[in-house]
């Protein structure tokens, strides 16, 4: 295990019974007070995605804006927001996805990506890959494509992977 990993693994709070009764939740909160830890994870997926030509980083809201901005800035690409329906106010297209309990959209701005720009989609954590999917759909809607995933966190039990096999994915600890 890196030092990235132990330092994350040590920092992650596990909340039990949130939210719902039987999950046990993987807060970041504590990360984000770290601002080394913060930079460190920056520094990660950009040493891992610096060579692939990454045009812009697509962050998923709420948390995936947390990550992905910073990642964006040290890239030196644009941050791409993927908001919640009522939250864009320019022209949109819209993804519709599966939740383990129900059914959530994604929307990007129609002029947030041109065709043939190469995005990296960020995110703090993944589960079942619905969420990252949808994403992905989106990116590819407007003419992109998409380079890869970055997640903080895996949790593979839920083979989220699977989802998004014929994507490369990138996660820094894994449950």
């Amino acid at each position: 295990m890196s030092d990235l990993q132990s330092r994350l693994k040590s920092t992650i709070r596990d909340v039990p019974d949130f939210p719902k009764p039987g999950l046990l939740f993987k807060d970041l909160t504590p990360v984000l007070s770290a601002p080394a830890l913060m930079a460190a994870i920056t520094d990660r997926f950009a040493d891992a995605w610096h060579a692939r030509g990454v045009d812009a980083v697509v962050g998923m809201e709420s948390r995936g804006f947390l990550f992905g901005m910073p990642l964006a800035m040290r890239l030196g690409v644009p941050f791409v927001p993927a908001r919640k329906p009522g939250k864009l106010p320019y022209h949109k297209v819209s993804e519709s996805y599966a939740l383990e309990y129900g059914h959530a959209t994604l929307e990007l701005h129609e002029d947030a990506l041109s065709a043939g720009q190469r995005a990296l989609i960020v995110d703090d954590l993944i589960a079942t890959g619905g969420t990252a999917l949808a994403t992905a759909r989106l990116v590819e809607r407007l003419g992109a494509h998409v380079v890869g995933f970055g997640f903080v966190i895996e949790l593979g039990f839920l083979d989220g992977r699977k989802a998004l096999e014929k994507y490369a994915v990138d996660s820094i600890v894994a449950y």
